[in-house]
């Protein structure tokens, strides 16, 4: 079971079929609150539940308890008031029940509920997102850590204001439209600020005067005819960042690399060549003339994303 997808739009849809939402920096999971039990699901169907306790006191909310409910939304931290990708990276990856307490203390989320898909025994799945999401406000669903954030009826004005505050965009969604697990759909356009995508780690060289100290990425965008290289990663991958991933990377260590095309000897020159599982997050300027990223930086590891589901993203965008 997967979430719906927006697609890119390319201007933002006005008049009153349409509603509009921040669109969050975060980690998208499907919820699902049973039997007085929270268990979270990221976009490629792993249960991160244990990475995300601060989240388990969902079904003691009042609005929640005694229901049984399937929700859409976003997990984002926050830095300075402004959800940040960079800040929930850590928290993705913890496993380990008494670390990923010490890390909820230390670092809290914040889960961001935006549909509504199962309501005890009522058939919401059918119904158009206007009454979802009637629905869902109805509950009155609000704690430390969850919250209903509104809808926008001007979509021009909210894309200026998210642009304004430092907000990653907007997402306009038809409000006749249903909900379709797993579906790409025009009905839900977004519309980032920010030019970042996902792209899968094809190797890695050292850092400069070292043989083992990871110092920067090569990545590639999936494509259906194989991995297609965008370039070399550099910016970003420092300290303890660059511990992780080379932790992570080392098991896939191969012989060749999986680029479908002969990477320059600039960049291959000293790279070792992993297999193409680990997708990452980067920041950059878009891409040159010669289809590589401008002046990328490394924001973090997508456990939520594998390679395959970033074929049809068109062009290492997220989701």
């Amino acid at each position: 079971m997967r979430p719906m997808l927006a697609t890119r739009g390319s201007s933002v849809p006005t008049g009153p079929g349409w509603l509009h939402e921040v669109k969050w920096d975060g980690m998208r999971v499907l919820v699902s609150v049973r039997d007085g039990r929270v268990t979270l699901l990221s976009r490629n169907e792993n249960d991160v539940t244990v990475s995300f306790p601060e989240l388990a006191a969902l079904a003691d909310d009042p609005a929640v308890r005694g229901h049984d409910l399937l929700l859409d939304g976003e997990i984002v931290a926050f830095t300075d008031g402004r959800p940040v990708f960079g800040a929930l990276a850590d928290r993705m990856h913890v496993k380990n029940a008494v670390k990923a307490e010490k890390a909820a203390a230390r670092n809290p989320v914040t889960l961001m509920v935006f549909d509504l898909m199962a309501l005890d025994d009522l058939d919401v799945i059918s119904l158009k997102l206007e009454d979802r999401r009637a629905a869902l406000e109805s509950l009155g669903i609000e704690g430390p850590h969850w919250k209903v954030p509104p809808t926008y009826d001007d979509g021009l004005v909210l894309l200026e204001a998210t642009k304004a505050q430092g907000l990653e965009g907007i997402v306009s969604k038809r409000r006749s439209s249903c909900y379709s697990f797993g579906q790409r759909s025009d009905d839900w356009l977004k519309f980032p600020h920010r030019p970042s995508g996902s792209y899968v780690v094809g190797g890695w060289r050292p850092e400069t005067g070292t043989k083992n100290r990871l110092g920067a990425l090569l990545v590639g965008e999936p494509t259906p005819d194989g991995l297609v290289f965008r370039g070399r990663v550099g910016s970003g991958v420092t300290g303890k960042a660059a511990l992780k991933l080379k932790d992570l990377l080392d098991p896939l260590t191969c012989d060749e690399h999986p680029f479908t095309e002969k990477v320059p000897r600039e960049d291959a020159l000293g790279t070792v060549w992993v297999e193409p599982s680990v997708v990452v997050e980067v920041a950059s300027l878009g891409m040159t003339p010669q289809a590589r990223l401008r002046q990328p930086s490394y924001v973090g590891v997508r456990a939520d994303v594998c390679p395959e589901d970033l074929i049809d993203l068109g062009g290492g965008e997220d989701g």
